[in-house]
């Protein structure tokens, strides 16, 4: 069921987005939403040059492939 939300913007905040919204062709609260989707969806997932920190560090992967292994084997406890 949709919740309505009151936001407090300042004028020129508020001209900023009426004016994206308006080049979209959404209403101001349909853009506001779609806005703050996407940007909580970039924010949770992993960019390359996070990635590629990720693989290139060795002790990390073992760590994580040796969770991985006890946790399809039922070894420890999820938290």
């Amino acid at each position: 069921m949709p919740k309505t939300v009151t936001l407090r913007l300042d004028d020129v905040s508020y001209d900023i987005i009426k004016k994206h919204a308006q080049a979209d062709n959404r209403p101001l609260s349909n853009y506001i939403e779609t806005a703050t989707l996407k940007f909580i969806e970039e924010a949770d997932y992993v960019d390359d040059f996070e990635m590629e920190a990720i693989l290139n560090d060795e002790d990390l992967m073992k760590s994580l492939k040796k969770g991985s292994k006890d946790a399809a084997n039922g070894k420890g406890r999820f938290v």
